[in-house]
């Protein structure tokens, strides 16, 4: 049955800038869905965000030519609203045909192979391809079909480019607010894909009636399909796994590894909480944090700490730790993600009634604490994403400024194996603001302890203290413990170097 073409009336019209703002909501929604799709397995750094943006660009530049070149061979609205169509359905492949390979990569990422790492990333990048370029059709197509007069063209060219725009911007922040962190990143994928289906196939309805949209009734039925069928299983297949979600913030695994409950995030390159029933001493960094006030002058005794901050809580290791080694002290947890702090309090037993639990960013709420600490414990950095605010001149200031006279700060900090030039910069900047600055290297790890005292103090304090420690029988082993490894692995002062303001 042959379909009529329709005229551009003023409500084909309005429907028409509809749609643009749709077309313009999904391409930057698609892009941010993007970054968490691949974030969750290579990680968020630089090189990944420009592979993510660079691309996207190229492909949206190939739909900007298409797009002028097809409006100008069938300029109708049947085939504008076609292209849309075909788009949302290839919006919503993406998560289908991209959890498989993403599993896979995952897997190689554990396992450091990188040829399939590198060949995933490639893959699921191209799979971007055709869904983006199609949407880049919509606005000159749009152009094309509402200039019906050349002396209105420019006002038209910019009423549909600000549409389309103004879409980018609500697209910006509806996957990265809501979708992803209400219903996975995988489901925001299949939510922009219905969205933008809907609004094409209306179009056509709405144009042309029944007979214009029934070409294309098919397509919702394979979405419903792929949504149902499609998306099943965990995001990750990881040995171990016990739990997994999204937030915001991130991708959060918990994993049974050994009979001990470990937190991971987003490509799952660290462990950032551990925990078992039976024992509080776990190695790593946690417990290498309460080492910090025995570089006070000895005797120090355990009993002198009476309060505690930890910026970047986690699922609270540290804070079961602290509360071993010097009992019920009142604790500051600082952590700017609540669904990590729900899996700290249902799989890590993260309930200590000593444990003041604040959801907020790290830095603000420390500066907004109207409390002074023995220690603060800054454990928000993980290579190679290290929030640029943690790491100023300003940011040490205020933590001194939160420090007893016998206040210490302790920071775990990860770095590549050979390559001490971060250590060195945050060392420069911490001894800018503090006047001693020590490190140690936890053996087997990439991670070091930079401790800063706010009076003078001198390595040979920590022997001291040791000795007292020893002799004393109510003092938690894991303290001594802590306080041996520090001595065995402290390096010397780093050289002066770059300070960050």
């Amino acid at each position: 049955m042959q379909i009529q073409d329709r005229p551009l009336t003023s409500s084909t019209r309005r429907y028409l800038y509809l749609a643009v703002f749709t077309s313009g909501l999904s391409s930057l929604a698609v892009e941010f869905s993007a970054s968490r799709l691949l974030g969750n397995i290579f990680g968020t750094s630089n090189l990944v965000w420009a592979s993510i943006i660079g691309l996207i660009l190229i492909y949206l530049t190939a739909g900007y030519f298409i797009g002028g070149r097809w409006a100008d061979r069938s300029p109708k609205l049947r085939t504008f609203y076609g292209i849309l169509a075909w788009g949302a359905l290839t919006v919503g492949f993406i998560p289908v045909v991209s959890k498989p390979v993403l599993r896979l990569s995952a897997q190689a990422f554990d396992s450091l192979q990188m040829g399939i790492l590198i060949g995933s990333f490639a893959a699921v990048l191209i799979l971007f391809s055709i869904p983006v370029t199609l949407l880049g059709t919509a606005s000159p197509f749009a152009i094309r079909l509402a200039i019906t007069d050349t002396q209105t063209s420019g006002r038209v060219s910019g009423r549909i480019y600000a549409i389309s725009t103004l879409g980018s911007f609500i697209g910006t922040f509806l996957p990265v607010l809501v979708l992803i962190p209400t219903i996975g990143t995988y489901r925001t994928f299949m939510t922009i894909s219905a969205l933008l289906m809907f609004v094409a196939l209306y179009g056509l309805s709405f144009s042309y009636g029944w007979q214009g949209v029934l070409p294309y009734l098919w397509m919702p039925l394979v979405l419903v399909l792929m949504t149902a069928f499609g998306l099943g299983g965990p995001t990750k297949d990881t040995a171990g796994m016990v739990y997994e979600t999204e937030s915001a913030y991130n991708y959060i695994q918990v994993l049974n590894v050994d009979g001990y409950t470990l937190l991971r995030l987003n490509d799952g390159q660290g462990v950032h909480s551990i925990y078992s029933p039976n024992q509080v001493d776990y190695g790593g960094p946690w417990q290498q944090v309460l080492v910090g006030p025995f570089f006070n002058p000895a005797p120090y005794d355990p009993g002198n700490v009476k309060s505690m901050a930890i910026v970047g809580l986690a699922a609270g290791t540290t804070a079961r730790q602290a509360t071993a080694v010097f009992g019920p002290i009142p604790i500051d947890g600082f952590e700017i993600d609540p669904k990590i702090v729900a899996v700290g309090r249902k799989y890590f037993d993260m309930n200590e009634s000593n444990l003041n639990v604040i959801v907020q960013d790290g830095r603000w709420g420390l500066e907004q604490s109207p409390r002074k600490y023995q220690i603060i414990s800054v454990d928000a950095y993980r290579p190679p994403y290290i929030p640029w605010q943690m790491t100023t001149q300003e940011f040490f200031q205020i933590v001194r400024d939160h420090l007893t006279q016998d206040g210490v700060m302790a920071i775990n900090v990860g770095r590549s194996p050979n390559d001490r030039e971060l250590i060195n910069d945050l060392s420069s900047t911490i001894a800018s603001v503090f006047p001693s600055v020590y490190v140690m290297d936890i053996p087997d790890t990439f991670n070091s302890i930079i401790y800063a005292t706010v009076q003078a103090t001198q390595p040979s304090n920590l022997t001291r203290n040791l000795a007292y420690l020893e002799q004393r029988s109510d003092v938690n082993p894991l303290l001594t413990e802590a306080v041996k490894l520090t001595m065995l692995n402290l390096k010397p002062t780093p050289p002066r170097s770059v300070v960050f303001t």
